[in-house]
C-alpha cells in the first residue's frame, strides 16, 4: 500500500464545496442590492477562493478547489449558462425534510450546446493560477442533472417536449459533456468532477414510486443514465482524471435520498467507465459495501467522513469500514473523503469554518495512517 499518487483521486481527497465566509457572503447581498458591482464582487470572491485555497494546501490536501465560492448552487449556475436550458422557480416545500422552501428547477427549451465562452472555463483558470504545484480540481454537475431534472423528471418537458425522442436529447446532453470536457482541458484542467446526485432518484423507493407515476421505468432510465455518462466520458482525455460523485442529497445538514447503491451499481460500477466514484457512506440510509463488487478498475473513494455534523468519526471504526470496503474493493483502488461538500449551497452545512477544516485535518491523518504503512 502506498500513499504517494501523484494523479487523482488522492488518497485523502475531497469532495469540492466549502462553507461560505461571511465577508463574501456580505459582498453578494451588496451585489444583489446593487451596491456593488460585479467586477467589485469578483474581486471579493478572488481574495476569498485565493485564502482557501492555501488553507486547503495547509490542511494537507493535494487537489484545491475554488470551494464553489462563485456559485449559489452547486448545479444551476452551470447548468443555466447551456445554451438551451431555461429556469424556472418552483415550490419545494417538504423536500430536504422541510429544509428548503422554495429553488429554481430547469428544463430543455431547445437545441442543447456547451457554450465556448461558459463563464466556469474562466473560474478555473483563476483556480489554476493560484494553484501551484497542487492539482486544481474543478467540480460541475454531470449530465443525468439535465436528463433527469431537465427532461424525463420536468413536466414542462413532458407536456412539450423540444425534441422528437428521448434518445436525440440524451444524445446531444452528451455532446455537451463531450465539449465541456474538452473545454476544460484546453484550459488547463486535469482533474474534472461530475457531480451527479440525479442516480440517487433511481435507488431510493419513494422516487422510483414517483418515476413510475410518470410512465417511466426506473430500471430502464439507470441503463440510460449509464449510456449518457459513458458518451459523455467517451473522448475524455489519457492524462485528464475525470470522477463522479455521487450522494443523496446535501443542502443545510439535509438530505433528499435515502436507500444503497444496489439498483444502479451493475449498470453503474462496471459499465461507466470513469477513473473514480465518490460515493456516501457516512450512515445507514446508505447501505453495506456489497454493490462496490462490481467495481472493475476504477478507484472508489469512501465518502465516510460526514460533512453534516462537526462531530469527529472514531478513527478505528474508519479504519474498520476501509477494511470491510477491501473485500470488494483492492485497497490500492480506495480513497478516503467526507461523503459530499460543506456547502453544496450557499447557505452551507450546520457547521462552523473551523470544523470544516477540522474534518479534512481528520481525513487526512486516518489516510496517512491506512496508507501509509
Amino acid at each position: 500500500m502506498t500513499n504517494t499518487v501523484t494523479k487523482a483521486p488522492f488518497r485523502a481527497d475531497h469532495v469540492g464545496s466549502f462553507l461560505r465566509p461571511q465577508v463574501l457572503k456580505d459582498a453578494r447581498a451588496q451585489y444583489q442590492q446593487g451596491q456593488i458591482t460585479k467586477e467589485e464582487l469578483r474581486l471579493v470572491e478572488d481574495i476569498e477562493i485565493a485564502k482557501l485555497v492555501e488553507k486547503q494546501k495547509e490542511v494537507g490536501l493535494s487537489a484545491v478547489t475554488d470551494g464553489e465560492f462563485r456559485r449559489r448552487w452547486w448545479h444551476l449556475d452551470f447548468i443555466r449558462a447551456i445554451e438551451g436550458i431555461r429556469v424556472y422557480e418552483i415550490d419545494l416545500s417538504g423536500a430536504f425534510n422541510g429544509a428548503m422552501k422554495k429553488a429554481e428547477a430547469y428544463m430543455v427549451d431547445s437545441k442543447l450546446k456547451f457554450p465556448k465562452e461558459h463563464p466556469f472555463l474562466e473560474d478555473f483558470k483563476y483556480l489554476k493560477s493560484i494553484a501551484g504545484e497542487h492539482v486544481a480540481k474543478i467540480t460541475i454537475p454531470g449530465p443525468n442533472m439535465i436528463f433527469y431534472s431537465g427532461v424525463v423528471g420536468s413536466e414542462p418537458y413532458l407536456s412539450n417536449p423540444t425534441y422528437a425522442s428521448l434518445d436525440e436529447v440524451a444524445k446531444d446532453i452528451s455532446k455537451v459533456y463531450q465539449d465541456a470536457i474538452q473545454a476544460f482541458y484546453e484550459a488547463g484542467c486535469r482533474y474534472l468532477q461530475l457531480d451527479d446526485t440525479s442516480w440517487g432518484a433511481l435507488f431510493s423507493d419513494v422516487f422510483r414510486d414517483k418515476i413510475k407515476e410518470q410512465g417511466f421505468d426506473p430500471d430502464e432510465l439507470v441503463k440510460k443514465f449509464a449510456d449518457i455518462t459513458v458518451e459523455a466520458v467517451a473522448n475524455k482525455p489519457e492524462d485528464m482524471t475525470v470522477t463522479i460523485h455521487i450522494c443523496r442529497g446535501n443542502f443545510k445538514s439535509s438530505w433528499l435520498y435515502q436507500g444503497a447503491y444496489e439498483p444502479i451499481a451493475k449498470e453503474l460500477f462496471s459499465r461507466v467507465n470513469v477513473d473514480a466514484f465518490f460515493l456516501e457512506f457516512d450512515n445507514e440510509r446508505s447501505g453495506d459495501f456489497n454493490p462496490l463488487r462490481f467495481i472493475k478498475d476504477q478507484h472508489v473513494v469512501l465518502g465516510l467522513i460526514t460533512s453534516k455534523t462537526s462531530e469527529l468519526e472514531d478513527e478505528d471504526e474508519i479504519k474498520g469500514r476501509i477494511e470491510e470496503a477491501t473485500k470488494y474493493v483492492n485497497i490500492d483502488q480506495l480513497c478516503l473523503s467526507p461523503q459530499c461538500g460543506f456547502a453544496s449551497t450557499e447557505e452551507g452545512n450546520l457547521l462552523t469554518e473551523e470544523q470544516q477544516w477540522e474534518k479534512l485535518r481528520h481525513v487526512v491523518r486516518i489516510a496517512k495512517d491506512v496508507w501509509n504503512k
